[in-house]
């Protein structure tokens, strides 16, 4: 009885300390587990541009409409849709049957009015008129040699009075004749002049008419105005080309150079106006990250800063050999700001924002995390300029931030940054 009594006594303690003795060995395996492996870069002084940047978004500012300049259909597509062609460069053929036939027409109709213009330079009438002046002028000779030689013989009795009364109607008649037949020539000099100018008039129209229908005939074939990229064609082949369509044919981009425009507020048009614009580099930072191989340069300002954001259109041009930027392209232009000497920098991923704090874990010489405040300032590319926070000498945790907190002991092992290495194979 003392026995059991005993038992059941110990049992149960004993049991108690086994069960104690299994929950505190987890609690000693936690304590010697690793501490968590972070990567960390050590701060060093650099001297660095500070880049000013804007967004931006790439135009063309010469870009065209292709249109007929007269009505057809399509009979032939001469290009490929995104082809680079040249200024004068055939994109369509019309159906030129009705131009050339147009031509014909003219041509004859000119032909016929340079012979009117011939016969009305050789007017029969005018001839026929001078003809009878002429024959008049002979006959009033005639008469006014018989009226001299009667009437001294008359004055001398020597003739009768009736001759010189003969010679003088004679010498009446043939001067009337002089004054009609010179009458009549000018009266034909007048309407066969009137007829030449009539005529030439017409000759004039017709050679113009003649002009036009080779004009026509001429932009039957529609070729390209400038040189640049061709877009896709918005007439096919059979369709009707209508010179008073809203609709253009298809359209024309020049692609060397390209345009780059970006807004800045008032203060910062004002700082870049006393920067000269030959020293002025701009470089464009396209969707990808990358830098765009061409430097450009500010061409122009709009005239007036927009009131509702305060901010002034600027344009910039970029050389585009390769032809490589497109129109309407987003991007962002950074030109260099001032050179600064001595920054620090850091990985973007390694500032933590909570709100208006930034924060970065740094590993201090015992192995241990510590959280720091810093201030950021500009961002170059990858990284933060740090402003205040940090010194030359700190390390940096930049991976593995989640799964640490300050005053853990971590196990530091240097930053490699993968996508370098991705750029760099």
């Amino acid at each position: 009885m003392k026995l059991s009594v005993w038992a059941g006594h110990v049992l149960p303690v004993f049991c108690l300390c086994l069960a104690g003795c299994g929950s505190k060995a987890p609690q000693n395996a936690a304590a010697q587990a690793p501490p968590p492996t972070v990567e960390i870069a050590e701060v060093k002084p650099v001297d660095t541009d500070i880049f000013v940047e804007y967004p931006a978004q790439t135009y063309a500012r010469n870009m065209v409409d292709v249109r007929g300049r007269v009505a057809g259909y399509v009979e032939k597509w001469l290009f490929k849709p995104g082809q680079e062609v040249t200024s004068g460069q055939p994109l369509y053929v019309l159906d030129v049957k009705p131009f050339q036939a147009q031509l014909q027409q003219a041509q004859g109709t000119l032909k016929q009015a340079e012979a009117d213009l011939e016969f009305a330079k050789n007017q029969v009438s005018l001839r026929q008129a001078e003809a009878s002046l002429s024959s008049a002028k002979s006959h009033l000779i005639r008469v006014q040699k018989d009226y001299d030689r009667v009437k001294p013989l008359v004055a001398e009795d020597a003739a009768a009075a009736q001759d010189l009364d003969v010679a003088t109607s004679a010498l009446r008649q043939g001067e009337s004749a002089v004054r009609l037949n010179q009458a009549t020539v000018d009266q034909a000099k007048i309407s066969t002049e009137t007829q030449i100018q009539a005529t030439m008039g017409k000759l004039e129209a017709q050679r113009g008419a003649v002009a036009s229908a080779k004009l026509n005939v001429e932009y039957a074939t529609i070729v390209a105005p400038i040189s640049g990229r061709v877009g896709d064609t918005l007439v096919p082949v059979g369709g009707l080309v209508n010179p008073a369509s809203a609709q253009p044919l298809t359209t024309i981009v020049p692609l060397d150079t390209i345009w780059v425009k970006f807004k800045v507020s008032e203060s910062e048009y004002l700082a870049l106006t006393g920067k000269p614009k030959d020293g002025l580099k701009l470089e464009l930072i396209l969707a990808d990250n990358t830098v765009f191989g061409s430097t450009g340069r500010i061409a122009n300002a709009l005239n007036q800063v927009d009131p509702r954001s305060g901010t002034l259109e600027l344009q910039a041009e970029f050389p585009n050999p390769q032809r490589r930027l497109l129109p309407g392209q987003f991007g962002r232009v950074r030109y260099v700001g001032e050179r600064k000497l001595g920054a620090i920098l850091v990985p973007q991923r390694a500032v933590q924002q909570n709100q208006s704090v930034q924060t970065i874990y740094v590993v201090g010489g015992d192995d241990k995390i510590a959280a720091r405040p810093v201030k950021a300032g500009a961002r170059m590319g990858d990284f933060w300029l740090i402003e205040q926070g940090l010194q030359p000498g700190d390390r940096v945790v930049v991976e593995g931030l989640l799964t640490v907190r300050p005053g853990m002991a971590v196990h530091p092992i240097p930053y490699v940054d993968k996508t370098q290495q991705k750029k760099g194979n």
